[in-house]
């Protein structure tokens, strides 16, 4: 039987289920010490001087180190990009002369316990003179770059225009918060005097040879890997300043080196992301349709650019059409430093910025002719047989061209499934009588499988186990799984006899990590290559072992059988095992991206007393391409649509006018629980495979989380029935007690 397609069980789970789980809290070495960081209590003040004289005093203190420790190493590299004017902004390891963020690493204690390292942390005297802060994007003086993309005659739409539409949007500060904050242990094996880096990584490749290149290795001589992690949704698994200061005190110190964030550290110093503030103009005909759209935003950046975060601002630009005709578009984003804790990428990085933009556009469009929003959003989808559809720029250095997709299909059946008409007109009724309940609707498009390859090595174990190695990472979204039933239909044997390796430098020369909803589109298209020439060598031997043409021979529920006589078996795999080495590799290449779609419906009530929102009912329907395990999408949209909840609803990082973080505990930084997230309706259809890749496969990492805070605020305004009442996210009772009065 086929498993691709099918809603088989993870194989990821029995270690964690079973308290077996491998995280990089419960490990250790013989002989290790613990690193404890002190950070600046200021936003932003020059440096006059760090004194370790007393924590140096303490008895189990084996080192403090401030930036003379470490100043021969570089400022941290951040993710490759086109993007200029930013290298003068990268962050170095230890603050120097000036700090620009509360939070931000002053000095590193490293000591016999974590208790000791703690104690001593606080004994570390900082003289520092402050400085006015800067805390609005808008108003910041330091711009390092100005990003546009544009195409068609703006101009010329704007001047046909029968109505111009304007809105000042923004999206307020939040982040991913694991369940898991960071943590990482380094240390250098005795005998091959290797640097070996534990922890979460979801770019073991990559980070590996930044490593190597700012501490001077050859990267032979690091490897890293990564154990099981609670959750990493892009703040996670890319390097930061800690990540260095293992590694440089395993090396110089000659002891493994473990370092544990604490919860207010992660609210404080872990990437944030989201804050962007955008005056969009839309030029519209008399029907409703879009001429031209121009966008100007400023995206706080925070005090450096570190890890990913100069792709956000490209994605939210690139990424707004969406997935309407726009014959007309000028985006300039606006890049701004502020002192503020480093931004950077969070699930659905630029997209989840992006569509509520466009989407509270299209509501305004709807409210303003007087025409229903879904009918507005019809009339200016890219039909069908537009497909491919190419917007004349790129996105992340690669061409935007919409692969596949039925978008007004679609939208049709997730209004079918929600019962949009009916449930309109019981609203309505409701609203009739006193309540404040509305519904919003909202579309958006994706990207994933970001090229430009992965590599994936496969063979036969001696028990005839199938072992496949890939470049990938594991951050809970069933990487195991997905990659053994792509191996498994490929090669003939039941996908539970299939072994994953990931996160292991050690294991492959190459690859390229789990990030930007790629792993299933790119790993897994080289993973059934792979296995597809495995099966063929196997094969191949079995013509001349056997004396049987080819054509007579398959593998067949892990045996290797001939076909002509009722599928007789000749072999099992670990006979074939035992008589020769079976391996194989399969590379899958790829300059562009795939771009999956799908709608997020929404049905909100609203506390007059207290100006709360209640999502009282939530669907989204998501066109995959092809669904590898259904059960893992639907999973993988649950929990984007809880963490969309957040960020539409509770969630933002508050500075006060000092530039002291006020949201550094979940008393003040609030998430949603269970209670505030509905049981959530997924809608899966694979109507448009992507004719990009061979398994037609597409991402469905980020469809959960792009489009909620659109959808919730098209429903508040319904609730409220005021025209675009939400501008701002996320929507506080505060903001709806104002507009109640």
């Amino acid at each position: 039987m086929k498993v691709v397609g099918q809603s088989v069980q993870r194989l990821e789970d029995e270690p964690l289920v079973t308290g077996r789980g491998r995280f990089v809290g419960n490990l250790s070495f013989p002989g290790e010490l613990h690193m404890r960081v002190v950070r600046s209590s200021h936003a932003h003040a020059d440096l006059i001087a760090v004194d370790a004289a007393q924590a140096l005093a303490l008895p189990g203190v084996a080192a403090v180190w401030t930036f003379a420790d470490v100043s021969e190493v570089p400022p941290i590299e951040f993710r490759p990009t086109r993007v200029q004017g930013l290298e003068p902004y990268r962050q170095t390891v230890l603050a120097n002369q000036c700090v620009r963020y509360v939070g931000e690493p002053l000095a590193a204690v490293f000591a016999e316990s974590s208790y000791v390292a703690e104690d001593a942390a606080e004994l570390v005297a900082v003289d520092a003179s402050p400085l006015p802060a800067r805390l609005d994007a808008r108003a910041s003086d330091i711009e390092p770059t100005v990003l546009r993309k544009e195409y068609g005659d703006v101009g010329e739409a704007f001047r046909k225009a029968d109505q111009v539409i304007t809105l000042e949007l923004s999206i307020g500060r939040h982040s991913g918060v694991p369940l898991e904050c960071r943590g990482a242990i380094a240390r250098q094996d005795p005998e091959t005097q290797v640097l070996e880096l534990y922890g979460a990584t979801k770019r073991p490749h990559p980070n590996r040879d930044v490593i190597a290149r700012m501490l001077r290795l050859d990267p032979a001589r690091v490897q890293l890997f990564e154990g099981h992690i609670g959750g990493g949704f892009g703040v996670r698994g890319e390097l930061y300043p800690e990540d260095f200061l293992v590694c440089l005190a395993a090396l110089r110190l000659g002891r493994p080196v473990k370092w544990l964030e604490d919860r207010r550290e992660n609210l404080l110093a872990c990437n944030q992301s989201r804050e962007q503030f955008h005056r969009i103009s839309a030029a519209i005909d008399s029907a409703g349709r879009i001429l031209g759209l121009q966008d100007e935003f400023f995206h706080d950046q925070g005090a450096y650019v570190r890890t990913h975060g100069a792709r956000v601002a490209d994605l939210t630009a690139g990424m707004l059409p969406s997935v309407y005709r726009v014959p007309a578009f000028r985006a300039v984003a606006h890049y701004r430093l502020t002192n503020k804790t480093p931004a950077a990428t969070y699930r659905a990085p630029g997209r989840f910025e992006a569509t509520f933009v466009i989407e509270r556009v299209m509501d305004a469009i709807a409210q303003r002719l007087k025409i229903d929003r879904a009918e507005v959003r019809r009339r200016n989808l890219i039909a069908k047989s537009e497909l491919p559809f190419t917007r004349p720029f790129q996105v992340l250095d690669t061409d935007l061209v919409l692969d596949s997709g039925d978008y007004a299909g679609l939208l049709e059946k997730a209004q079918h499934a929600f019962g949009w008409d009916a449930l309109e007109r019981e609203l309505a009724g409701r609203r009739t009588s006193g309540e404040c309940v509305g519904m919003g609707l909202a579309l958006f498009l994706e990207k994933s499988g970001l090229g430009p390859t992965d590599l994936a090595k496969i063979g036969l174990l001696e028990n005839g186990d199938v072992e496949v190695v890939t470049g990938a990472a594991s951050l809970g979204q069933g990487v195991e799984t997905v990659i053994a039933q792509i191996c498994a239909d490929a090669l003939g044997v039941d996908y539970k006899r299939i072994v994953v390796v990931h996160g292991r430098t050690d294991r492959i020369h190459k690859g390229f990590g789990s990030h930007a909803s790629r792993t299933t589109v790119m790993t897994g298209n080289a993973a059934c290559k792979a296995a597809q020439t495995l099966r063929a060598r196997i094969l191949e031997w079995a013509e001349g072992q056997f004396d049987l043409p080819q054509e007579v021979l398959d593998i067949r529920n892990g045996e290797l059988v001939r076909t002509d006589v009722d599928a007789r078996p000749l072999a099992t795999l670990r006979e074939l095992a035992g008589r020769a080495k079976f391996e194989a590799e399969g590379e899958f290449f790829s300059d562009h991206m795939t771009y999956p779609y799908g709608a997020h419906l929404a049905v909100v009530a609203v506390d007059r007393d207290t100006g709360g929102v209640r999502v009282l009912r939530y669907l989204v329907a998501y066109d995959i391409g092809r669904a590898v395990n259904p059960m893992l999408v639907e999973g993988q949209i649950l929990g984007g649509v809880a963490q969309g909840i957040g960020g539409a609803l509770y969630e933002e990082f508050l500075y006060d006018e000092t530039g002291q973080p006020l949201s550094v505990t979940f008393a003040d930084y609030l998430i949603p629980t269970a209670k505030e997230v509905p049981q959530v309706e997924v809608l899966i259809t694979e109507d448009a495979p992507s004719p990009l890749n061979p398994l037609g496969l597409k991402g469905a990492g980020e469809a959960g989380i792009n489009a909620v805070g659109a959808a919730i605020a098209s429903a508040i305004d319904d609730a409220l029935g005021q025209k675009i009442f939400v501008t701002r996210l996320p929507v506080t009772p505060v903001q709806i007690k104002r507009a109640l009065i």
